[in-house]
């Protein structure tokens, strides 16, 4: 069993990578995760990371592990051909053998939609409404995804 500090540093590295199987192998059958665009559960979440990471062609991460619970990183990417650099903060709980059980991730929605959405997010970011529209439409992207793989 990996000590929880190895195991986030192993999430990151594979994002760093753009690896989305080292990433998904990191969580535990039953894992949660949560952020302002993404709630999944189970295989959903490995799904997420491999979806990100395959389209990911110009992505750039950067992180610190602050402990064996908190991850601060950074991600710079092409969204829909908007440059976006998102700061995000990570919360995790690990289970009995050192797997992520659980992941909360929080950044500024506002902040990213200027930068992904253009002038819509930069009218709209701060409403609900928009960050429903959009937890709708990458959860639909996710569904697709997982049709096409197969």
């Amino acid at each position: 069993m990996p000590a929880p500090a190895e195991t986030l540093r192993l999430l990151y590295e594979g994002f760093a990578a753009r690896d989305g199987e080292a990433m998904a192998a990191c969580y535990a059958p039953d894992a949660t995760f949560e952020d302002p665009v993404f709630r999944l559960t189970g295989s959903d979440v490995g799904d997420m990371w491999r979806m990100l990471t395959e389209r990911g062609k110009d992505l750039r991460v950067a992180y610190t592990v602050v402990d064996d619970a908190n991850v601060e990183w950074t991600a710079d990417y092409t969204f829909e051909g908007s440059p976006v650099h998102n700061e995000i903060r990570s919360e995790f709980e690990l289970d009995d053998d050192g797997r992520i059980a659980k992941q909360v991730d929080t950044f500024s929605f506002p902040r990213w939609a200027a930068q992904a959405l253009g002038l819509k997010g930069k009218l709209f970011g701060r409403f609900r409404f928009l960050q429903t529209a959009v937890r709708k439409a990458s959860a639909a992207r996710l569904t697709a995804w997982q049709r096409r793989r197969g």
